[in-house]
């Protein structure tokens, strides 16, 4: 029994030494060491923190805990939860066939990574290329069993025949390169909104191609020079549509029939912005308000009478009249309310006219006279300076302060009916403030623009900030502002304008990257600002006055002064009543049936 175990236990050493040796076989630790070299020289091109390992066991599962860094393994190459690492990844793959992802989010986080994959000596890389290439994965490097001999290294290059080049290790060239970065005359497809003054087509007279203007046409314009690629409209009639809408444009986008889309979402319409790129505008929604009229002249009198000035004019005459009656004779025999309240000097005073002065005065009424004078120089200055402002300049009816104010306002919200579902679908507290009889919403969305871009006065129209600048520009041409943008009636403060994009659109972080720096350099600003210029170019806009200036005239007419007729009027028809009880002698009347009804 001894010697069976002895057996035993030798035949079970052996089997282990054999084990031990294939694994620590010199051709295997080579390959090993090669390999590791060639993720350090990763490393150093572009710093990974996270390994992601898909298939079963191969070269690089020995390597890992060479490397010391995080790394998940997926044996069975596809994960069932979201890849929620921030963290840069480097991927590698045992075989051709490991990769079988199936997480789209997964799939979109690490579409962009690198990948290294092991293949076996009978495998094409041409192949390989092709298959990743059509799960739009560009960054592929591939080494074979044999890599340890002679050091070459297939990277895939997309824009190219054949797709894939065969580097040396030890040459100096780049493992991954940017495939986008010159895209060899390929399309990007794309379909424009024509949305002015966003994108403005024409066709160009020389070339007799279709061309685009407009600050977000501009835009895809310089990124498909920077790539090297070339823009390809997609036919909307063949689409089945004959006007493209942003709704239709984000569809189209879902459904990867167009790459890029030139137009822009806003973050009212849409929650979910998976095929919707980094904010290209960021701006508000407002109300786009008629200036308010300015007054009639015959207004004017009444706007320069405030009350309270009045009062105190009054409590002022009373005043003097008090001390003009005290200081003529030092008595108070004379005060009456009479005497206090149709103080003859007192009130011609005031309103700066002469007035009888007392012979052989004493000093305190001259020192009361003085400032009458005073005072009446002072109150007839202020009332004509005031006067004269408004003549020249007369100020404006009220404006609307508040959005329940619109229905005290004879203009009415012109908006749309798209704008008018989403402002609902969001609950906005501001249009609930609005009355509906106090809306005239429009289903069709280009007679609503139509509207809002002849500046017709009898509708207030909501706007985007961005929007209104182009109306701004156009009028400077006018001869006064028709409208203005009321910055404190605002349904939504700060509002996302993005780009539509496929989903797995590849080269997405060049797109992105473009846009910002186009933002940087102050592009973006400087189309803008040309935009209205653009529009007037093509003959969707003119210079042309559409304000409605008031006429100014050469002098007063008999109606602006209808109101100081009408005092005048009224003071001479009292005069005439006071008049005619003092000569008919009606106060002494009135005392006598006094003195008899009191006794």
């Amino acid at each position: 029994m001894a010697l069976d175990w002895i057996v035993l236990i030798f035949c079970c050493f052996g089997q282990l030494s054999a084990q031990s040796f294939n694994i620590t076989h010199p051709n295997d630790l080579e390959l090993e060491d090669r390999l590791l070299r060639v993720l350090l020289r990763l490393n150093l091109e572009e710093e990974y923190n996270t390994l992601l390992v898909y298939g079963e066991e191969c070269v690089f599962h020995s390597l890992l805990r060479r490397l010391g860094a995080p790394t998940v393994i997926v044996e069975s190459g596809s994960t069932n939860y979201d890849w929620a690492f921030s963290t840069s990844t480097l991927i590698l793959t045992c075989g051709s066939d490991a990769e079988r992802e199936e997480n789209s989010k997964t799939l979109l986080k690490l579409q962009s990574t690198r990948r290294l994959i092991y293949l076996q000596e009978n495998t094409q890389p041409e192949a390989i290329c092709t298959k990743y290439s059509q799960k739009e994965q560009h960054n592929i490097a591939m080494v074979k069993p044999s890599f340890y001999l002679s050091d070459t290294i297939y990277s895939c290059r997309y824009f190219q025949t054949p797709n894939y080049e065969e580097e040396h290790f030890f040459a100096d060239q780049p493992i991954y390169i940017e495939n986008f970065q010159n895209m060899r005359g390929t399309a990007i497809r794309t379909v424009s909104d024509l949305l002015v003054p966003r994108n403005m087509a024409y066709r160009d007279k020389r070339t007799g191609e279709t061309k685009m203007l407009g600050y977000v046409s501009h835009m895809m314009n310089t990124y498909a020079q920077k790539l090297n690629a070339k823009l390809q409209h997609v036919s909307i009639p063949e689409l089945g549509v004959e006007n493209a809408i942003v709704k239709e444009i984000m569809n189209w986008a879902r459904e990867d029939i167009l790459d890029i889309g030139t137009a822009m979402v806003s973050s009212l319409q849409f929650s979910n912005m998976d095929n919707a790129g980094y904010p290209y505008l960021l701006t508000g929604y407002c109300l786009m308000v008629p200036v308010p009229a300015k007054l009639p002249y015959n207004v004017v009198y009444s706007m320069i009478v405030d009350p309270l000035v009045l009062c105190i004019i009054f409590l002022l005459m009373c005043a003097f009249s008090v001390l003009i009656v005290y200081t003529q004779n030092l008595s108070w025999r004379n005060l009456t309310l009479a005497n206090v309240l149709l103080n003859d000097r007192s009130l011609r005073g005031l309103l700066g006219q002469s007035f009888p002065f007392p012979p052989n005065p004493n000093k305190h009424l001259k020192l009361v006279i003085f400032v009458l004078c005073f005072a009446s120089v002072m109150i007839t200055t202020m009332y004509e300076a005031y006067l004269q402002s408004y003549f020249t300049r007369p100020p404006s009816e009220p404006s609307i302060r508040s959005f329940r104010d619109i229905g005290n306002f004879s203009q009415k919200l012109a908006i749309s009916r798209i704008e008018v579902n989403i402002l609902i679908s969001l609950n906005n507290s501001h249009f609930r403030e609005i009355s509906k009889d106090h809306l005239l919403i429009y289903d069709d969305w280009s007679k609503y623009l139509d509207l809002r871009d002849s500046f017709n006065t009898s509708f207030i129209y909501p706007v985007s900030v961005d929007r209104w600048t182009g109306y701004e520009e156009q009028q400077k041409f006018f001869a006064e502002p028709t409208f203005y943008l009321a910055s404190d009636l605002c349904f939504n403060q700060l509002i996302f304008f993005s780009i539509p994009l496929r989903r797995y659109l590849p080269h997405r972080h060049l797109f992105e990257d473009h846009m910002m720096r186009q933002h940087e350099f102050g592009l973006v600003a400087f189309w803008k600002s040309q935009s209205f210029f653009e529009m007037v170019k093509l003959g969707l806009a003119s210079m042309k006055d559409l304000s409605h200036k008031r006429s100014v005239e050469e002098s007063l007419k008999l109606d602006d002064i209808s109101w100081i007729l009408k005092l005048y009027l009224g003071a001479i028809g009292l005069s005439i009543c006071c008049f005619i009880l003092e000569i008919s002698r009606c106060g002494e009347r009135l005392n006598r049936l006094w003195r008899h009804w009191r006794y």
